[in-house]
C-alpha cells in the first residue's frame, strides 16, 4: 500500500477512537423523550372536527330543522292574517320576513314541492303564492253572524269558538259584544268544556205568562229519565211528541235448523253383477241344493 494512504487510515482510526461512546448513548436515550413531548404538544393543540350532525343542523339537512322552518312560516302567516294582511307572498318573501334566507336549496325544494302545498294551514294561489288558510273565511262580525245563521238554517249546528278565534281578527271582543247584544249564544260542550257558538234566532221567541213559567219550574224531574217521564204523561192522558223521522225496521234473520246428513251406505259391485256367482246354496260337490 501507499504510505500516504496508510497514514490517513491511521489518523482516521485515532480520531474515531477519540470520540466517547457514552455521549452517543445519551443522545439516543434523549431522542424518544423529545419525540413524546412533541406528540403531547401536538395532541393538546389538536381539535376534533365538527360532527356531521351539527353541520346538518346549521345548514338545514336534518328533518327537525326543516319542520322548525315550516312551523315558523305557519306562525308568521297566521300572525299576518290576524293583523289584517291578506295579500299572498312568494316563498322568498316569506323567508325574508321570517329571517330565514340562509336555508339550503334542499329545504327550499322541500317547502315548495311538499311542505307548504300539503299543509292544511297554508293555501296556494294560482300564481304559486302562499297565504294563511283559516277554518272559516270571515273578516268581520257581519260575516260571523251570516255564517252562524246559515248553519242554523241548514241544521249544521254551531261553530267552535277556537276556530272562530283562528279565523277572525279580534274575535274575543267581537264574540263578547254579539253575545251581550243577544245575537249569538255560547254553549260549553260537556265532554271537554270547549265553547260552541250558535245563532240566536229571535223569530221563534214566544211570550209565556209568568204563571205557566212558575208551574213549569216547580215540576221536579230529578232522577227521572225520558222513558219514565213519557210513562207518567201517558197515565195522565197526555201524549208526548214522537220522533217523526223514518224508523229502521230490524230484519229478523231466520235461524237455520240442524242439517240432516244422510249416511252413506256402502254400494255393491253393480258393475260385476254378470260375473259374480252365489255359492251359498251349493254343496261341497258343486251341486245346487
Amino acid at each position: 500500500m501507499n504510505a500516504e494512504l496508510l497514514a490517513e487510515r491511521n489518523a482516521f482510526k485515532k480520531r474515531a477512537m477519540a470520540v466517547p461512546v457514552l455521549e452517543n448513548k445519551q443522545k439516543k436515550t434523549e431522542e424518544p423523550a423529545t419525540n413524546s413531548s412533541s406528540k403531547k404538544t401536538s395532541s393538546g393543540s389538536f381539535k376534533p372536527p365538527k360532527s356531521s350532525s351539527s353541520y346538518g343542523s346549521k345548514f338545514g339537512s336534518g328533518s327537525q330543522y326543516k319542520f322548525g322552518v315550516l312551523a315558523k312560516i305557519v306562525r308568521h302567516m297566521k300572525n299576518r292574517h290576524m293583523e289584517g294582511e291578506d295579500h299572498a307572498l312568494t316563498l322568498d318573501e316569506i323567508l325574508d320576513e321570517t329571517n330565514q334566507l340562509d336555508v339550503s336549496g334542499a329545504t327550499k325544494q322541500w317547502l315548495l314541492l311538499e311542505a307548504l302545498g300539503n299543509n292544511p294551514k297554508i293555501e296556494v294561489t294560482e300564481d304559486n303564492r302562499y297565504i294563511f288558510k283559516p277554518p272559516y273565511k270571515i273578516r268581520n262580525k257581519n260575516a260571523l253572524i251570516k255564517l252562524l245563521k246559515k248553519r242554523d238554517l241548514n241544521g249544521e249546528g254551531g261553530v267552535m269558538y277556537d276556530d272562530v278565534c283562528e279565523s277572525l281578527p279580534k274575535a274575543e271582543k267581537i264574540v263578547q259584544n254579539l253575545t251581550n247584544d243577544g245575537k249569538i249564544i255560547q254553549i260549553h260542550r260537556p265532554c271537554d268544556k270547549k265553547r260552541v257558538l250558535f245563532y240566536h234566532d229571535h223569530s221563534t221567541d214566544i211570550e209565556i205568562e209568568g204563571e205557566f213559567v212558575k208551574q213549569w219550574r216547580s215540576v221536579s224531574v230529578d232522577g227521572l229519565d225520558i222513558q219514565k217521564i213519557e210513562d207518567y204523561l201517558d197515565k195522565q192522558g197526555i201524549r208526548s211528541m214522537q220522533d217523526q223521522g223514518m224508523k229502521r225496521v230490524a230484519v229478523q234473520r231466520r235461524k237455520r235448523g240442524p242439517v240432516s246428513r244422510k249416511k252413506r251406505v256402502p254400494k255393491d259391485n253393480d258393475h260385476l253383477a254378470d260375473v259374480l256367482e252365489d255359492y251359498s246354496e251349493m254343496t261341497p260337490n258343486g251341486k245346487k241344493l
